[in-house]
């Protein structure tokens, strides 16, 4: 390590540390610290210590500590952020952009470091209230609150540029794109895209915002797009599809989905006319009639796991059907459960009617059946019999059978010929979706 002086035109010269190192048959220099703003006696005493020169003094009689803050992680987010080109990619050529630009990057810090409200991330850059050296190592100490908001009225208005160089980088002709949906319940109530809709934050009582995000295959992010709260799944596809045919020119491309959102409405309706291939599984009932109308004979599965098929309602379509013995325990362990706990909510209702039968006439009995039945979904599983003043069930052992028998199997259904992409690989770009999709909805 040394320190090196750099002109700076008709300013004072930047008084560095840098160190060398070798890249390939090339040396470099980098730079490790700022020492400009620092007093020129001490600067000396910094560069005699490089330079080997003992010192008599103690640490403590040296320097003063006024007050440390946490850099590690700051550096670690940032050297990534500058790995993977997302600061160049933010990054204003606009002079009025670059402190938006700039004030973003920090966000995207501080959602890793230290998840907060953009209040709590405003405070975190001042002096007097940070947190870690965010502010200081991105020169944004003296940000006003309002200057946060406008980074992100910037950033929305960039978004397209962004989404359209991600798309360039990561997506071409005849490549997979992962699709998935989320919500998010809100606090507030001044966003206009919130509605109540299907919670999956467990709060109805909140309004909510629907989001969808696409992926390459590779789980990078290369665009989201928000929709009002009770926005139901497949309809946030024709979006997409614009998206990926006007908007990042693309021709042709496999969209991988779940079961719920690539509908087969939606692929006679949207996907097939706009020349676009899929990748997405049956559902239940679906796999239950292949099976009853001869498709699908489980029997063949006694000695293998993948088994690919056709089936006249899906012309044009291949379908894999798989099996997961691990699956397949857990969903037996589930209904198990389930059906356990059932049986004896209904065992004590059954007891309240036997004990005052004239109190509980047949519609009495029956909603409060609904509320015990209905709370796992398992009214397919019990037969009931009611009527005024009486009440008793038995588990219906022939569907509990008929739903264990497909325990573990699901199907996935393509469009893609085999000459273009395999069963196993088939299967394996529908699997991994989840966990990358889910991934990168985590990231900032």
């Amino acid at each position: 390590m040394f320190i090196e002086r750099i002109p700076n035109r008709n300013s004072p010269p930047a008084i560095l540390i840098r160190e060398s190192y070798r890249e390939g048959q090339k040396v470099k220099k980098r730079t490790l610290a700022n020492l400009s703003k620092l007093p020129a006696p001490l600067i000396e005493a910094i560069d005699a210590l490089l330079k080997g020169a003992r010192i008599e003094q103690s640490i403590e009689e040296t320097f003063e500590i006024q007050r440390a803050w946490p850099h590690g992680h700051v550096a670690a987010v940032l050297g990534m952020l500058r790995k993977t080109g997302l600061d160049q990619l933010i990054e204003s050529r606009a002079v009025e952009g670059r402190r938006s630009a700039a004030i973003i990057r920090a966000m995207i810090v501080s959602r890793v470091i230290a998840p907060g409200s953009k209040l709590a991330f405003w405070r975190a850059l001042k002096p007097e209230t940070a947190t870690s050296s965010l502010g200081s190592t991105l020169g944004l100490e003296d940000v006003a609150e309002r200057e946060v908001y406008a980074a992100l009225d910037w950033l929305l208005e960039q978004q397209p540029r962004i989404e359209a160089t991600l798309a360039k980088n990561h997506l071409h002709d005849g490549s997979l794109v992962l699709y998935d949906v989320s919500s998010s319940y809100l606090e507030g109530r001044c966003c206009e895209l919130a509605q109540y809709g299907k919670t999956r934050d467990h709060r109805p009582d909140r309004l909510q915002i629907v989001y969808g995000l696409m992926c390459a295959v590779d789980g990078t992010p290369v665009a989201v797009e928000v929709f009002e709260g009770n926005t139901g799944d497949p309809k946030t596809l024709s979006a997409q599809i614009d998206k990926l045919k006007r908007r990042f020119k693309l021709k042709r491309v496999v969209l991988v989905g779940d079961r719920g959102m690539i509908t087969s409405a939606r692929i006679e309706e949207e996907l097939k006319p706009a020349g676009l291939d899929w990748i997405t599984s049956l559902r239940a009932p679906q796999i239950k009639a292949l099976v009853a109308e001869g498709p699908l004979q489980l029997s063949i599965f006694d000695e293998r796991d993948l088994a690919e098929i056709t089936a006249p309602d899906y012309p044009g379509e291949r379908l894999i059907v798989c099996r997961n013995a691990e699956l397949a325990e857990e969903r037996k362990r589930k209904r198990a459960e389930l059906l356990e706990m059932t049986e004896r909510n209904l065992r004590r209702l059954a007891q309240t009617v036997r004990r005052a039968p004239t109190k509980h006439n047949a519609a009495t009995i029956g909603r409060k059946i609904g509320e015990v039945i209905n709370k796992h979904k398992m009214a397919k599983h019990f037969t009931l019999d009611v009527r005024d003043g009486h009440f008793s069930f038995a588990r219906n052992e022939a569907a509990i059978a008929a739903e264990a028998q497909l325990d573990g199997f699901y199907v996935v259904r393509t469009s893609v010929p085999t000459s273009e992409i395999g069963a196993e690989a088939t299967v394996a770009a529908y699997t991994v979706r989840a966990c990358r999709l889910s991934s990168a909805r985590s990231a900032p």
